[in-house]
């Protein structure tokens, strides 16, 4: 009978494509990923893998291989969900990817608050954008992620998911103290015309989005300084070297130095939770859930002015 471990790995290289990535998404070293398939490959007797350039591949055999571990993987998956179902109590690891801004500003009270409640549960985090949350949670990698996305900026949500939402957050203008536009109670986007911006990468759905609303009101921002962390924009806004739009959710407290002034129509993004579709009678992803719209619901929102 051919190990379930050695069969992963196989499946990870597969998926990833080389040995080093498949490593790092499993958590080993990729020596060790490497003596897992050497392994396989003396109990089957088969050649798995060829040189290829300076790399390797999969031999065809591996890839015929690689496409029954994954059914195999699936139906232990399918009998590990069946009995925790069936308990009726959420117990074992549980992985979650979240993004920056929920990380900071929402999962330490969902996890404390999960822990407390459910001590044979045990969560694990790791911070990451959206897009690829999705992308580990689609390939089995992850549990469960929570995401977000902005009206004008869908995330796209392959089949198979299955999705929750959990609240709306609001983005607010930050400026410089005794900035003109400081002046005025309320902001529209023509208002922004000609301002110097701080804020994420291209890339970023932060970045995107924010390129988008200001097109849509035929403004074509100028991006100054691409930060990510919103600690380094809140610290050269006050510096007066550029304004941002920045979510209420994870803002923090705001330095000396910045005014707030909210935007009309008043920009949101969506917070969902993301998980297979085959996992959803798990009582850990209810009892996550929960918590999540639990705490969103009673969360300190950040005042606009």
């Amino acid at each position: 009978m051919m190990d379930l471990g050695r069969l992963r790995a196989l499946h990870a290289v597969a998926l990833h494509g080389s040995i080093g990535a498949a490593a790092s998404a499993l958590g080993y070293t990729p020596s060790a990923i490497s003596q897992q398939l050497a392994k396989l490959e003396r109990e089957t007797r088969t050649t798995l893998l060829e040189r290829r350039g300076r790399g390797i591949a999969l031999t065809d055999a591996a890839v015929l291989l690689a496409e029954t571990a994954a059914q195999v993987l699936g139906l232990v998956e399918q009998a590990e969900i069946t009995l925790e179902a069936q308990r009726g109590t959420p117990v074992g690891r549980f992985s979650v990817a979240a993004f920056a801004t929920v990380a900071r500003g929402l999962m330490p009270l969902v996890l404390a608050d999960l822990a407390a409640r459910f001590p044979a549960l045990d969560v694990r985090m790791t911070e990451i954008d959206p897009p690829e949350g999705v992308e580990q949670v689609a390939r089995g990698e992850t549990d469960l992620a929570v995401v977000h996305d902005w009206q004008n900026t869908p995330l796209a949500v392959p089949e198979g998911l299955t999705r929750a939402a959990i609240g709306q957050d609001e983005a607010d203008v930050l400026l410089p103290q005794g900035h003109p536009l400081a002046e005025r109670d309320v902001l529209v986007p023509e208002d922004l015309a000609r301002q110097r911006w701080i804020c994420q990468q291209p890339g970023a759905i932060c970045h995107d989005w924010l390129v988008r609303t200001l097109r849509d009101a035929q403004v074509e921002p100028d991006v100054a300084h691409q930060v990510t962390e919103y600690q380094t924009q809140k610290a050269l806004i006050a510096a007066g070297l550029g304004v941002g739009l920045l979510p209420r959710l994870g803002r923090g407290d705001l330095p000396d130095g910045i005014v707030v002034r909210p935007l009309r129509p008043t920009p949101t993004r969506r917070l969902f939770a993301v998980w297979r579709a085959q996992a959803s009678r798990r009582p850990a992803i209810t009892v996550l859930v929960q918590a999540l719209r639990s705490h969103w619901d009673n969360r300190d929102s950040a005042d606009p002015l």
